[in-house]
């Protein structure tokens, strides 16, 4: 139950800054490519990843509670196993965010519906990057 093109084309266009939880520093990983290809589209990005300090040139953090609160995050983008996803997204909502992204392969049909009940959009086995492209959202404008 993933929402409309039409939503997430819009949802893609209003969000600035994507957590990357998982994020690899190897470069042949699937999470390196999305998270450079966020950034080379105009989107901030905030690595999650407990063993690394930095990664594209962003900060690392350990856990989505680590981030600065006054750090607005509009997409939690997660590339963990599915029977990891839960406490993660129970992280995401304890502190605010626009909305989870599941990457391809990746479902928690529980953890979905605990955000959906708290009105925070859901998406769930999809490629963010693939989707981005096949909806043609727009690049970012460089701040």
């Amino acid at each position: 139950m993933n929402p409309s093109d039409a939503e997430l084309k819009a949802w893609l266009e209003r969000a600035h800054t994507v957590a990357v939880v998982g994020l690899s520093d190897k470069p042949e990983r699937d999470s390196h490519d999305v998270a450079r290809y966020l950034q080379s589209v105009g989107y901030r990005i905030v690595p999650v990843n407990p063993m690394l300090s930095e990664v594209l040139g962003e900060r690392c953090y350990p856990s989505l509670a680590a981030i600065p609160s006054d750090l607005r995050i509009d997409i939690v983008d997660i590339f963990r196993r599915s029977d990891q996803v839960p406490p993660v997204v129970d992280e995401a909502l304890a502190r605010g965010v626009g909305g989870i992204w599941m990457q391809l392969g990746v479902t928690s049909e529980a953890a979905a519906a605990k955000a959906r009940a708290l009105g925070i959009p859901v998406v769930q086995d999809l490629c963010i990057k693939v989707q981005h492209r096949r909806l043609h959202v727009p690049t970012r404008p460089s701040p």
